[in-house]
């Protein structure tokens, strides 16, 4: 018998088959439009709080001014991003994605 500790790893090889399968499962998502949000930050406060909120009210939130914001798809973490600006309005810059499962997972408990 022999010793299949030192056996070389074998790496799955997609088939054609199964590429143009995922493929054409890509095409039928692919238009479906979801919902992106950032989140700057988050708080907690008591009702009354919140009902003696006015104009020029200031509400800390749970995050530092340079922390980097949650870019979020349906409720879900897809990645973390910075504040821009392009042409006079708001945009993020995606600096660091989320893995792949936790995106998925997000978006899967939804469906």
């Amino acid at each position: 018998m022999s010793d299949m500790s030192e056996a070389p790893r074998m790496d799955r090889v997609e088939d054609p088959v199964s590429r143009m399968n995922n493929n054409r499962q890509f095409k039928l998502l692919a238009d479906i439009p979801v919902r992106m949000s950032v989140e700057v930050g988050s708080t907690s406060l008591r009702l009354a709080e919140v009902m003696d909120l006015s104009e020029g009210s200031i509400v800390e939130l749970d995050r530092q001014a340079d922390d980097l914001l949650d870019i979020m798809v349906n409720g879900a973490l897809i990645a973390k991003g910075e504040v821009v600006t392009v042409n006079g309005r708001y945009g993020i810059r995606i600096v660091d994605i989320a893995a792949t499962e936790n995106r998925l997972a997000g978006i899967e408990r939804r469906g």
